[in-house]
């Protein structure tokens, strides 16, 4: 248990990000099976270390993404529809096999800023909209028809 506690606080290796330390807010309890550590509001802490995140760090890593998706409750699946992109793209993000476009890397932090405030916001709203809308337009026929202002879809 050394190993977590340094100069610094306690490090937070839990949360599955490398470099968050603890200056206060826990304490050591001896358990059936040893020394751990209580945490005081986790869900709080939690809270901070995301809205941290999308509000100061540059550029979001593969942890930070796994980091803000799993604090959303969100698969992997539900994320991908909300940011337009594929499941699969959302999989190569988290496993480092390639790295997160810019807007779709902005879209999550709107995504994941509205989530802690707001669980049901116009952002999130607006995006499950569209992806329902996609999900509908998949597999309707789209009929076309020549007018005398050119080819328009026929309602």
């Amino acid at each position: 248990m050394r190993k977590n506690m340094n100069d610094s606080g306690y490090h937070y290796t839990e949360c599955g990000l490398e470099n968050i330390y603890l200056t206060n807010g826990f304490k050591f309890i001896n358990t059936a099976r040893g020394k751990a550590v209580s945490i005081n509001n986790i869900d709080g802490l939690h809270k901070a270390i995301g809205l941290y995140l999308v509000k100061f760090k540059k550029d979001l890593s593969a942890q930070d993404i796994i980091f803000l998706r799993h604090e959303m409750l969100m698969s992997q699946k539900t994320l991908a529809q909300l940011l337009g992109v594929s499941e699969q793209s959302i999989h190569r993000w988290e496993k480092k096999k390639s790295a997160i476009p810019k807007p779709s890397e902005l879209l999550l932090r709107l995504i994941y800023r509205e989530n802690v405030h707001n669980q049901d916001g116009e952002i999130s709203r607006m995006l499950k909209e569209i992806a329902n809308l996609e999900d509908q337009l998949n597999g309707r026929d789209i009929f076309f028809k020549d007018t005398s202002k050119g080819w328009q879809a026929a309602s």
